[in-house]
């Protein structure tokens, strides 16, 4: 398939299944509807060319397949009449963003937040099942059956598919920030894959943040989200070589990040700490500004990066979160204090066999001149990742690495 048609279709995926699921109030048949307009589209564009109005051709071929689904369902005749009455010719509204309507309609009552993330990303961040799971750290198949679940249960649970209220937008909120987040996290380092980034993902997770810090300006842990992403994603030119390896962030070339990003974000991040409340976000967004503030890695102010982590580990459990502290804490006090920090993950269920525990072992082990075990641990979490650029940069840190002399 065409590569721009696919890029499209992906950009277009979850704009038009928010309007046929605002439209129809069933997520799960419109699910289906809008993946068989799809898989049409994917047929025909190549072919035919793409329309004047993808999104539109889009809407209305899955409109027709739900009108096709209601008249099998009697016991849904409401929509069918409601379906059969709405004009399938019309354009969708193009002041209306629907993927940002998508993400609060997703984050809906009937669900866990867990459920309600879980769905979001595949909804709207077009994630697979596989690349859920691991954000979540949790078994394939059991992202499958929460995914599978969350459908039911809005199924069962009658309430409407709809725009939330006020009222209750702002408790979806926090679920539909961790979405966003993680939709950005995924675009900024695939987990899946022979492509360290994939751009398509983290761009339109900034958009959608844009968007909502225009209709929330106040809401500090908007900013704070929006400021994270522009901060980071400054990085992105000079995270990979010419063939597509991987630089760590101690070894990119600086003057490559993008200077009006990272002014943006430190702008933004400056703006809502002086307002009061601090949240997550707005302190991962402060270790961002303190990197990008260096103009060399030597010139990083560890300590402030070291306080900042210790602040943000107290209001997440999240064992990332440990991990970067960990690393923080040998950047200021020697490798052996951030591998002592290490051990509480040891029993974390989530961390059981992950690839990044492993790397940051190997990291430290390496500062601390036991090379040995740095390169076992290299080579194991080389095993466990899934991402090709990941596995190459660390198969490397390993080979460069020779064991320490004995006697």
């Amino acid at each position: 398939m065409n590569k721009s048609v696919g890029q499209l279709l992906r950009e277009l995926a979850p704009q038009v299944l928010g309007a046929v699921a605002r439209r129809h109030g069933d997520f799960a048949a419109a699910e289906d509807a809008v993946q068989e307009a799809l898989i049409a589209a994917a047929l025909q564009w190549p072919a035919d060319g793409i329309p004047e109005q993808p999104r539109g051709w889009l809407f209305r071929v899955a409109s027709r397949r739900m009108t096709d689904y209601v008249r099998s369902e009697l016991a849904r005749r409401r929509r069918e009449d409601t379906a059969i009455m709405s004009p399938l010719d019309e354009e969708i509204a193009v002041e209306q963003d629907d993927a940002l309507v998508l993400l609060f309609m997703c984050c809906h009552p009937a669900l866990t937040p867990a459920s309600a993330i879980a769905l979001t990303l595949r909804a709207v961040g077009g994630l697979s099942t596989a690349e859920i799971a691991k954000a979540f750290l949790v078994p394939e198949a059991t992202m499958a059956q929460r995914i599978s679940r969350a459908k039911q249960s809005i199924r069962a649970s009658e309430i409407p598919f709809s725009m939330p209220s006020d009222l209750e937008r702002a408790a979806r909120l926090g679920a539909v920030l961790h979405v966003l987040y993680l939709i950005f996290s995924e675009g900024y380092t695939s987990s899946i894959g022979p492509d360290l980034q994939r751009t398509d993902l983290s761009n339109e997770a900034m958009r959608l943040t844009r968007v909502l810090h225009v209709l929330l300006p106040n809401d500090g842990e908007v900013a704070g989200l929006l400021a994270l992403m522009l901060l980071t994603d400054a990085r992105r030119v000079a995270r990979t070589g010419a063939s597509g390896e991987l630089i760590p962030l101690d070894e990119q070339e600086r003057r490559l990040w993008d200077q009006r990003q990272i002014a943006e974000g430190t702008a933004l991040i400056s703006a809502t700490l002086s307002k009061g409340s601090i949240g997550s976000y707005q302190l991962q967004a402060a270790i961002a500004a303190v990197h990008d503030e260096a103009a060399r890695s030597e010139d990083t102010d560890w300590p402030q990066v070291f306080a900042l982590y210790g602040l943000l580990k107290r209001m997440s459990d999240s064992p990332m979160v440990t991990l970067s502290h960990a690393i923080a804490a040998a950047m200021v006090q020697g490798p052996l204090l951030g591998l002592e920090l290490l051990k509480t993950l040891d029993t974390d269920a989530r961390m059981s066999g992950h690839y990044r525990l492993a790397a940051v072992r190997a990291h430290l082990h390496e500062m601390a001149g036991v090379h040995e075990r740095a390169i076992g641990y290299y080579r194991a979490a080389a095993e466990r990742t899934t991402s090709i650029p990941e596995r190459n940069y660390l198969i490397t840190k390993a080979a460069r690495l020779k064991p320490e002399r004995r006697g």
